[in-house]
């Protein structure tokens, strides 16, 4: 497992428009949406719903966290969805690439999700579930690809925010609302956790889905300024973490049954600290 190893300067960076217009770069294949228009699907969901809150009876819990199945094949989400069971997590987390895109995929994957309760069970989307107007069908499944939702425990509460970064940014709708809820709720909970598909940080070349250094500058100075705890994240297909002031990155390896490295997060969320390690499949 590789080291971020990054010296960062205090970013005091205020950006007004945060690619608004940006063209979302996603490979070779596009579709019918955009990042503002999803986000605004997304509130629109999140304002009629409202936001999950998981009540838990202890003060430690676990959370198994999955990205890049790229079904294709279930052996390893099938996997992963009866540990999460089976241990009684309080949340599963699936960070985007879950689909090719493909409507066929969707139906694949609706028809391996848990169909038993209580698995409490969220995603975002990736670049690659956007593809072939896979948004549609991500939605229909899903709902939202930004949002937030609470644990609490007997004594503490802790805020776990998803963000849509499919297409390569926030785009300036989504950043807005995430640089709010910040200013507005992080101090009413005792950890706060990012889970979102476009890995931050690159190590090696990719086509796709690349980060504005502008955006990168800005996001870093938020979750300095506002103590995020953790930012999760996948697409890179190789585990990689780090700490960046007092936020751990981590970056996921990938679940496809092809991947001779496949593995899933798993989480433990206790008094003092949030522990992590991978699991092997």
């Amino acid at each position: 497992m590789g080291n971020i190893n990054i010296k960062v300067l205090l970013l005091t960076l205020t950006v007004a428009l945060l690619g608004c217009e940006k063209m979302e770069i996603r490979g070779f294949f596009t579709s019918y949406d955009n990042v503002n228009s999803r986000f605004m699907q997304s509130n629109e969901w999140n304002i009629s719903h409202g936001h999950s809150k998981i009540n838990i009876a202890l003060e430690t819990y676990t959370i198994h966290v999955m990205s890049d199945s790229h079904i294709g094949g279930t052996e390893n989400l099938d996997t992963f969805f009866a540990d999460a069971m089976d241990e009684n997590v309080a949340a599963a987390i699936m960070v985007g690439d879950i689909t090719t895109g493909h409507k066929e995929d969707y139906e694949v994957l609706s028809d391996h999700l848990p169909s038993t309760e209580p698995l409490a069970l969220f995603a975002t989307v990736g670049n690659h579930d956007l593809y072939f107007d896979g948004w549609r069908h991500f939605y229909s499944l899903f709902g939202p690809s930004s949002y937030f939702f609470v644990i609490n425990t007997p004594g503490q509460s802790d805020l776990l925010i998803c963000l849509d970064t499919g297409g390569g940014t926030l785009g300036d709708l989504q950043f807005g609302w995430f640089k709010n809820l910040l200013e507005t709720s992080r101090g009413h909970f005792r950890y706060c956790m990012v889970f979102t598909h476009n890995n931050l940080f690159r190590f090696r070349p990719t086509a796709s889905t690349n980060p504005m250094v502008e955006e990168l500058h800005v996001l870093q100075d938020l979750f300095l300024r506002y103590q995020v705890d953790m930012v999760i994240t996948g697409h890179d297909h190789k585990q990689n973490s780090g700490r960046l002031g007092n936020t751990t990155h981590i970056i996921m390896g990938a679940l496809l049954d092809e991947d001779d490295n496949a593995s899933y997060l798993k989480l433990s969320v206790n008094a003092d600290n949030i522990d992590y390690s991978f699991v092997e499949l």
